[in-house]
């Protein structure tokens, strides 16, 4: 009976002097020397020698030759040597020696040529191996233009493949490794393509795999840096991408799996909100071959009431955390910032449902039928009213500084914007301490007053609701965040409607100040003259000049130049720059206005009636406007 070749055979012709000798022995290597024998793997490497495998996977590539080797056995070459290369890899010293990593540049342009091929599988498992083994390895897998090669070759890969699982892992293992700042701004366009193929694996797998495209779709889209891949998305004419990404993440959210993955899901819903905007919430669920049809709102219900429960469990912890332990560590610290973080991504997905729900409303085709509308006005009134008992918590603990604390006025800043009246005694209840609530890195409150603006703006526009603010002082932060917004040492901010918000807000206080027995003090009314002087100064921007010229003509009601003059934060110029801002209005009247600034007209009005009640009071403004005729 004919014996079975032997290790001890193999190794004999590996060691052999010509070349079909080794190719023998490395025939015979691949039948019977098991992937898991490292010391089988050892020897054997070290008797065919790196000099002949290297010899070998050039002839493959059409680079070299090796004795008796002809062009019909090019392909055997390549897959032999390839099958070889990667069996020897899963030994950890080899997989992380210079010879292996010297080798990633020739495996990538062998993958970049043989899409489809068997040797795919074979390249992907040394790369992995290698890149693995070794930062030398990733970073070599990287230099050689890994991304460029991936982004190109991913989407010929059976969906659930082990060649994808493998390609996806060696995506996430550079994403971690190399800065993704750099990655961003180099491969953009790359790592587009790839979240069109990540995205189709995240919606049509149920297995292990969904769960690393989903985070390595997080880690691509939710960076501070991938502003460079969002563009590239926007742009791109095939958004099947965000679709299969909405598939995944309701696959995600209405199944019992960890929090931890739910929350991810979270955080990339609010990434591709944040590209594509609070519409994507409503869209198409079914994929191409899809047989049961799916809601378009599910994805809107679950991704709220999924941030619903997050901000219901994170607020309880951070309240147990801040409030009821004493445990002041570093550790602890640092729970608390996380879930701050993890916060913060719950509040922005249920800010952008309020704006979704505000828009949509406004539509004369609603997307959103009544049932679903019902459903999540009760949802966001029941997250309003759990985060105002956070805020009471804070209060009664004395705490005001937090960017948690921020948030959260932010956030109920943004549903007062859409329902003024919600929750009306609590608010009113809270609105003091609110207003007086701080960023973790700012000196004194500024955003808190920003965020409820337009919730002010409203509700003064009734007596009752100028009483409310009044009651709490909260007219002075007002002021103070406008001085701050329009001043010389003006705060930037990127919503300059803040600034029309609190000027409003203010008129509609000084407008009712006598139903509501409400003045200005004289300390503030001068910092805020001198803010809107110099607001004004550099711009013909008509609807400022009337906006500012309206507070100053209502402010003039209960002082005097000569008042103002006496003040030592007002001088000589402050006045002329007042008179030159109330001469400017006034020119409006010999204008033609056109139909964009009739809006301007009622602030004429007041500016008008004002000048005529408190002219003989201010001389210069008197002079200045007499110059006019």
């Amino acid at each position: 009976m004919e014996q079975s070749p032997s290790l001890e055979d193999c190794l004999k012709l590996l060691k052999g002097e010509r070349d079909e000798q080794r190719l023998a022995g490395l025939l015979l290597v691949t039948k019977f020397c098991k992937g898991d024998d490292n010391a089988a793997l050892r020897r054997v490497y070290n008797a065919v020698g790196i000099g002949f495998l290297d010899r070998l996977l050039r002839t493959g590539m059409g680079k070299g030759t090796i004795s008796s080797s002809g062009g019909d056995n090019r392909d055997a070459y390549l897959q032999l040597s390839v099958t070889v290369l990667a069996a020897f890899c899963r030994v950890p010293e080899i997989a992380s020696s210079e010879d292996m990593v010297l080798k990633i540049p020739l495996i990538l342009e062998i993958l970049s040529k043989q899409s489809g091929s068997h040797v795919v599988e074979e390249c992907y498992e040394f790369l992995f191996l290698v890149s693995t083994s070794c930062e030398d390895g990733v970073s070599a897998l990287y230099k050689s233009g890994g991304l460029r090669v991936l982004a190109s070759q991913m989407s010929t890969l059976a969906d659930g493949s082990h060649s994808q699982a493998l390609a996806m892992k060696l995506v996430q293992l550079m994403l971690s490794t190399v800065s993704l700042d750099i990655i961003n701004n180099e491969y953009s366009s790359e790592l587009s393509m790839m979240v069109a193929v990540i995205a189709r694996e995240f919606a049509v797998l149920h297995d292990a795999l969904k769960f690393e495209a989903l985070h390595l779709l997080s880690a691509i889209l939710s960076s501070k840096y991938s502003a460079p891949v969002h563009d590239t998305l926007r742009i791109m004419s095939n958004d099947i991408w965000s679709t299969y990404v909405r598939v995944g993440i309701v696959a995600i959210l209405q199944n019992r799996v960890a929090p931890a993955e739910k929350l991810q899901a979270l955080i990339l819903a609010e990434s591709v909100i944040s590209i594509l905007g609070e519409r994507w919430l409503l869209g198409q669920m079914n994929l191409p071959d899809a047989k049961d049809s799916v809601p378009a709102d599910r994805c809107l219900l679950l991704v709220l009431e999924s941030s619903r429960v997050e901000v219901a469990v994170l607020l309880n912890e951070l309240a147990y955390l801040k409030y009821e332990t004493s445990n002041n560590s570093s550790s602890n610290a640092e729970i608390i910032s996380l879930k701050q973080r993890n916060l913060a991504i719950a509040f922005s997905l249920v800010e952008k449902t309020i704006k979704l729900i505000s828009n949509v409303v406004e539509d004369e085709v609603n997307p959103i039928d009544e049932n679903t509308l019902s459903k999540v006005i009760s949802g966001l009134n029941e997250t309003v009213g759990v985060v105002l008992e956070y805020l009471q918590d804070a209060k009664d603990h004395g705490q005001k500084k937090g960017d948690d604390l921020l948030a959260s006025v932010r956030l109920i800043g943004s549903y007062l914007a859409e329902t003024p009246l919600a929750c009306r005694e609590k608010v009113r209840e809270l609105l003091e301490f609110m207003l007086s609530i701080e960023g973790e890195d700012e000196p004194r409150p500024f955003f808190s007053i920003c965020f409820l603006l337009p919730m002010l703006c409203q509700i003064t526009m009734e007596i009752e609701g100028c009483k409310i603010l009044v009651s709490c002082g909260g007219q002075k932060a007002v002021v103070e965040c406008l001085i701050k917004l329009i001043g010389p040492n003006g705060c930037m901010i990127e919503d300059k409607g803040c600034i029309f918000l609190a000027c409003d807000t203010i008129l509609n206080l000084l407008l009712k100040r006598d139903q509501i027995k409400f003045r200005l003090d004289e300390s503030t009314s001068v910092h805020l003259l001198k803010a809107l002087a110099y607001w004004t100064e550099e711009t013909d921007e008509p609807s400022i000049v009337m906006m500012a010229s309206s507070i100053c003509a209502l402010i003039f009601d209960h002082t005097s130049e000569q008042a103002l003059l006496n003040h030592p934060n007002i001088d000589h110029s402050t006045i002329a720059s007042l008179s030159q801002l109330i001469v400017r209005s006034l020119a409006t009247c010999a204008q033609n206005m056109g139909d964009d600034m009739k809006s301007d007209l009622d602030l004429l009005d007041i500016v008008t009636a004002g000048y005529s009640r408190w002219s003989h009071r201010f001389p210069h403004i008197k002079a200045a406007v007499g110059r006019l005729s």
